[in-house]
């Protein structure tokens, strides 16, 4: 199975790449653009059972490894 994770910091918390990201694009001359927030992706091959085993085995990597629950939420989905 294959899980794919996305983590992106909550609404109201300040995030200094993103600023600086869109400040660059506009630098560049690409307009239209009026807002940049940056995230995480992760892409992640797991040797599960069944879709349950796998969304427990990811729920804890999330909590536990890859998102700051305080300042970060994540979605994923899993396939296979």
């Amino acid at each position: 199975m294959k899980a794919r994770i996305i983590i992106t910091l909550k609404n109201g918390v300040l995030d200094p790449q993103g600023k600086a990201i869109e400040n660059a694009v506009g630098a560049l001359g690409i307009g239209g653009v009026q807002s940049v927030r940056q995230g995480k992706f992760f892409e992640v091959e797991l040797a599960a059972s069944s879709q349950a085993d796998a969304r427990e085995t990811v729920e804890r990597m999330c909590r536990e490894l890859l998102a700051n629950t305080v300042i970060e939420n994540y979605t994923y989905e899993i396939e296979g």
